[in-house]
């Protein structure tokens, strides 16, 4: 019987995303509109995206992860426990910065929010692939998913609007109070009995402590061979490019509102909440599709039908952009972004080493953040320097433009799986 109270593991890595989201939400919705409210200007808000670096740059730290940690807790736990620890702490800091004139101090604070949600990132990814099986990948990507944009939603969009109710101390506060009802349930599990719960019956019993860890050149000769594999390239290209196009629109579609006359709750209410509740559905359909599918099939027909709302975006600029209109488009955004997201990560995990999972894992991650981040940075400057309508049209090429990467890494993908074919 394992130690501690048995949760399943689907609803323990539900918990530990749905952290992860919390700050999160917050810069992703509501601080461009903050920022656009208090006057920044349209490149400025752009560049804040900026704060999401720790997200890209991961990987370096990354082997680290999959090196260290202690046995008897968990290589995995024995992160993420401080880690929550300390996203607590700087969650009730932030609740001391005066909104009005502790900007500078504000921002400084999300960027240490986004290194200790992305270091955390780095361990729990780990920990899903250590824990799920291939056909547990479609329900496991729900729970990563869903949770993390349950954190978004909550983070970005019910507390935000509960701000004008609990200010903005309350909002911060909330999130730390969140942060450390997870810790506490972190606590409650025992990672090496959820481990060997999962392995195979065909597989022999293993101890309750993992064995020791590789040596960290180990763990980067062994990447070096992953990403240098056959058809290791195109996927890199694949998971870089399939969001520039949505990143880009996403960007600037909050500003976009807030230059279209609404009201920051209103814009909290559409995007943030039932947005984000769209999304969720989304993530759970791709998540059921990934499930009954192959991984790529799925990946394909949802990345099309992702295209459609990002060019209803660029539609909104060319009519009146109503509620009821603005609505729609969002919610079929989110909705197919949703699952679009859900089936890629899915499929990413299905390629994963698992031998250096948190590090393999961690890079494809970190790949996906990076594609995003040019086209959020220059979205600010086009919408400047051309128009909103320019700038939906360029993102929707773009979201149009990546579906030409599906032949060439099915191809690569199935000359992949014949070779490893048993004669």
């Amino acid at each position: 019987m394992p130690r501690g109270l048995r949760l399943d593991r689907l609803g323990i890595l539900w918990t530990l995303y749905f952290v992860q989201g919390l700050p999160f939400g917050f810069q992703a919705t509501a601080l461009p509109v903050y920022l656009r409210s208090s006057g920044m200007s349209l490149a400025g808000v752009g560049l804040a995206t900026a704060l999401a670096l720790p997200w890209s740059l991961k990987p370096l730290w990354a082997p680290l992860i999959d090196r260290y940690g202690s046995a008897r807790l968990g290589r995995r736990k024995s992160w993420i426990l401080p880690l929550q620890a300390l996203l607590a702490v700087t969650c009730f800091a932030a609740a001391k910065v005066p909104p009005n004139d502790g900007l500078a101090s504000l921002l400084w604070l999300v960027l240490a929010m986004n290194l200790l949600a992305a270091t955390m990132d780095i361990a729990v990814d780990g920990f899903a692939v250590d824990v799920l099986t291939t056909r547990e990948l479609g329900h496991g990507n729900i729970a990563q998913v869903v949770g993390y944009k349950a954190g978004m939603l909550t983070g970005g969009g019910l507390l935000v609007w509960a701000s004008g109710t609990i200010g903005w101390t309350g909002l911060f506060v909330s999130m730390a109070v969140l942060v450390t009802l997870s810790l506490l349930v972190t606590l409650s599990w025992d990672e090496n009995a959820v481990v060997l719960e999962n392995r195979p019956p065909a597989e022999p019993a293993a101890p309750a402590e993992p064995a020791p860890h590789r040596r960290t050149g180990e763990i980067l000769a062994a990447l070096r061979r992953a990403v240098t594999s056959s058809g290791a390239g195109w996927l890199i290209l694949f998971v870089g490019t399939y969001k520039l196009g949505e990143s880009m629109a996403d960007t600037m579609f909050k500003p976009f509102l807030v230059d279209a006359g609404y009201r920051e709750a209103q814009i909290g209410l559409w995007v943030g909440t039932w947005g984000m509740l769209c999304s969720i559905a989304g993530s759970v359909g791709g998540g059921l599709l990934a499930r009954r599918m192959p991984l790529l099939r799925v990946v394909g027909w949802c990345a099309v039908a992702r295209a459609l709302p990002v060019a209803g975006e660029w539609w909104l600029t060319q009519v009146d952009p109503t509620p009821s209109r603005i609505l729609a488009v969002t919610c079929f955004e989110h909705l197919f972004g949703g699952a679009l997201t859900t089936a890629m990560f899915a499929y990413m995990m299905s390629r994963v080493d698992r031998r250096i999972g948190a590090t393999h894992y961690t890079l494809l991650a970190a790949v996906e953040v990076w594609g995003k981040l040019p086209a959020a940075w220059l979205s600010g400057f086009i919408a400047a320097r051309a128009s909103y309508a320019t700038l939906f049209a360029v993102a929707t090429v773009l979201s149009v433009a990546f579906l030409a990467l599906l032949a060439p890494l099915a191809r690569s993908h199935f000359r992949s799986q014949a070779r490893n074919l048993p004669p």
